[in-house]
């Protein structure tokens, strides 16, 4: 038999046309040069299937053998960039079951029994995603411990606080990065929670509606490792549901587009805090640029890169939520969609985290820049106010009384704290000279000691107790 007669053979419906299909509609129909990269999730799964239905005597045992023994033989091939992906067999799991005929025979025109591509499909993306899943979850604990250890580096520095990027009130520079660990922890905990909504078996619901052979479906599952938390095997209950179901690919991109608007809302700080205007931080230049024209430009590519990425995979959260929106029960050629941009949200958050870990590393903190900047924003304007209602009067009252002695320095060009206590004292005769104690940077870093708190000592029991959670 030719190469064409077996391309041809190996499309089961060909038989029924009276006309081969053009050129035109395999390139516009065809996936296999992207959904390749499924290729060791689909010879998992078919080895799987394979060994289930040589327990169930469905194919006999010198079957299992030669269909094991062909797998073998196409992964060596694939590995080693020997194998011929071909368009006319359209996708990864014709491409490797024509593979597998040819070498074997019989044998693996006899693999498919019991399954149809929409199940097969279903199943090795699933298996593809959960090992991606995998991978980006330990990615997001390198970052956090890069975080952990530019924080535990830089407790003691005072960064001015913004809200409304007006300075509000000086906080711990190490406080400022524990707020992103708890945005990737928070991250992880999605993603682990789509695993376990991904990590469930389409395979065995066949075309649609099950099939008539004897399939132990849990029995592939346990061999898949599709399991659920107390080991049980984890099988999608429905066959409608579970030849159509994208739910796992859209949950996915949702948490990935919320990885990556955290990743987005860092790049933005970073940027600020590098530019002239701020200066509280140097990034390594490995991650910047320089300008064509402007010799004494250094650009932040890397975090305004990975702002623009952030668009991107939202763009496909937003592609993939239309792309199931008006389909029917059950599978739709319109699902042959969903693979790109999952692909591509996968590979760019992987290299986002990837970059951003070791960036973290390189970032130099300018100390006195940040709290020369915090001296100026009257940061210390609250603790006045704390301190007046300790004093006695209602928290309105003071912070009334603290907005005329911020409008004074002002006035003055000057701090608060450098105003004389006698001038303070104007304002309202409770103040005494404790006062300045309070006023100061340090003073009203360390007097939130709440828990959650930015003082140093807070600080450091969330550094610690996030080191345990990370291990």
């Amino acid at each position: 038999m030719s190469h064409n007669q077996l391309d041809q053979k190996s499309q089961a419906w060909s038989a029924l046309f009276s006309e081969p299909m053009s050129d035109l509609v395999k390139r516009y129909t065809s996936s296999v040069f992207f959904d390749k990269r499924l290729w060791q999730a689909d010879i998992a799964g078919s080895l799987a299937h394979a060994e289930m239905l040589a327990a169930q005597k469905v194919i006999g045992a010198d079957d299992l053998a030669a269909i094991q023994k062909g797998m073998a033989q196409i992964t060596a091939e694939i590995e080693s960039g020997q194998f011929a992906w071909k368009l006319d067999l359209e996708d990864v799991h014709l491409n490797i079951e024509a593979r597998l005929t040819q070498l074997v025979g019989d044998a693996g025109k006899r693999l498919h029994t019991g399954r149809s591509r929409n199940d097969q499909v279903a199943t090795d993306v699933r298996l593809w995603l959960r090992g991606e899943i995998d991978l980006i979850s330990g990615l997001l604990t390198d970052l956090q411990k890069a975080l952990l250890d530019i924080a535990e580096r830089n407790v003691d520095v005072i960064l001015p606080g913004f809200t409304h990027l007006q300075v509000a009130q000086p906080v711990s520079f190490g406080h400022h990065m524990l707020a992103y660990v708890e945005m990737f922890a928070r991250d992880a905990e999605r993603m682990a929670d789509v695993r376990r909504r991904t990590n469930r078996l389409p395979l065995g619901a066949a075309a649609l509606a099950g099939t008539s052979y004897p399939l132990d479906r849990e029995r592939v599952a346990r061999t898949l490792g599709m399991v659920d938390i107390d080991g049980y095997p984890a099988v999608c209950q429905n066959s409608l549901d579970a030849v159509s179901d994208r739910d796992f690919a859209i949950e996915f991109t949702a948490a990935a587009s919320l990885a990556m608007v955290h990743i987005s809302r860092f790049s933005e700080e970073l940027i600020l805090w590098m530019s002239q205007n701020f200066g509280f931080i140097r990034i390594a230049d490995r991650f910047t640029t320089g300008s064509s024209i402007m010799p004494q430009k250094k650009n932040p590519d890397v975090p305004e890169l990975a702002r623009g990425k952030t668009g991107r995979v939202v763009g496909h959260l937003m592609g993939l939520i239309t792309l199931m929106k008006g389909q029917p029960l059950a599978y739709n050629k319109d699902n042959q969609e969903d693979k790109e941009p999952l692909f591509d949200t996968v590979d760019t958050l992987k290299d986002t985290l990837r970059i951003f870990a070791e960036m973290v590393g390189g970032i130099t903190v300018m100390p006195q820049a940040m709290e020369q900047a915090a001296a100026r924003g009257y940061a210390t304007a609250t603790d006045l106010a704390d301190y007046l209602v300790k004093k006695g009067l209602p928290f309105r009252d003071a912070h009334e009384t603290v907005a005329h002695a911020v409008k004074a320095a002002t006035s003055h060009n000057c701090d608060l704290s450098e105003l004389p206590l006698t001038v303070l004292q104007g304002f309202h005769p409770a103040i005494e000279k404790d006062v300045f104690d309070v006023m100061s940077l340090r003073g009203s870093l360390q007097a939130r000691s709440t828990l959650g708190g930015t003082a140093p000592s807070q600080v450091q029991a969330q550094i610690a107790r996030h080191r345990a959670r990370l291990g």
